[in-house]
């Protein structure tokens, strides 16, 4: 029988939770996650993480100062004498996912000593990078996003979910594994989610690398994962920078080649994004979020 409990994690104050969650829903696939204000002032997320028993169902909530609420509940498999240590390893991943060690304290005044950044960081004191619960599923979801809208890539990964997901919990389904991914043959891997042919190659290569071995996570080897996901057909350099901001954490990576970014920079080129980037370090990745948040999340709700 399924239980679920209530966690609350801590973060570091102040806490721009709003941006946070407008990102995640603006990102959220139907069928894999929902995303949805409440009645309280607050919002919340759901979906399955992956988890050393099977996937869990997790519902975050935001709203609270200075942290946020999980309800978990781990697979019905789950043996009573790893509960505590598979919790232990899901909140460990929704901290990560959430962004909640960071350090406001030392990020927002640096970026604030630039002048396009100040008002930005002003606007959102305590931005938070959104990370991922899944390296596999967020390189995937990259790729169906290349080249067009948001919603057009939130509609490819909801007929992706569709047509290969795994286990259904919740009226949610869990993201298809790299090897149930790999044995679907790309023109039917195609038809399917209405992909071209080059871009259902891509998501069948990565698959097929992923199922070899290739690890695309937090602890992954960032140079040589890079390395891997560039040889593969399809991933270019725009793929493998918002991979290192979103999967391996570089808190300095820095997408310059996003035509969101380089619009709010008003540039036309990555060298002319890269250059105007320089002074940020180490801080590009949160200095990118503040610029996307800006330019491509909307408005706060009133």
């Amino acid at each position: 029988m399924n239980r679920t409990v209530r966690h609350e994690l801590s973060c570091a104050e102040p806490f721009a939770w709003q941006p946070l969650f407008r990102a995640l829903a603006a990102h959220a696939v139907p069928g894999l996650e929902r995303a949805e204000y409440d009645g309280d002032g607050g919002a919340w997320v759901e979906r399955l993480v992956p988890a050393l028993s099977g996937p869990a169902l997790v519902r975050v909530r935001f709203g609270r100062p200075g942290m946020v609420e999980v309800d978990l509940s781990l697979a019905p498999e789950a043996p009573a004498e790893t509960l505590g240590q598979e919790e232990a390893a899901v909140l460990a991943l929704m901290r990560r996912w959430l962004d909640l060690d960071a350090d406001p304290a030392v990020i927002d005044p640096f970026l604030s000593g630039f002048g396009l950044l100040a008002p930005l960081v002003a606007a959102a004191p305590g931005l938070r990078v959104p990370g991922s619960v899944d390296g596999f599923e967020t390189a995937v979801q990259t790729v169906l996003g290349q080249q067009v809208s948001l919603a057009a890539a939130r509609t490819f990964g909801a007929r992706l979910v569709v047509a290969c997901g795994g286990e259904a919990r919740h009226g949610l389904r869990s993201f298809p594994a790299a090897d149930r991914l790999a044995a679907v043959p790309t023109p039917d891997l195609q038809a399917a989610v209405g992909l071209t042919h080059a871009r259902a190659r891509t998501v069948t290569a990565l698959a097929e690398a992923a199922a070899s071995g290739l690890s695309i996570g937090n602890a992954s080897d960032p140079g040589a994962t890079r390395a891997a996901l560039l040889a593969l057909p399809g991933i270019g350099p725009w793929t493998a920078d918002y991979l290192a901001v979103r999967v391996f954490g570089d808190r300095d990576a820095y997408a310059a080649d996003d035509l969101v970014l380089k619009r709010a920079l008003g540039v036309t080129t990555a060298r002319a994004a890269a250059a105007l980037s320089e002074p940020w370090r180490p801080w590009r990745a949160y200095a990118l979020f503040h610029l996307w948040t800006g330019a491509a999340y909307g408005a706060a709700r009133s």
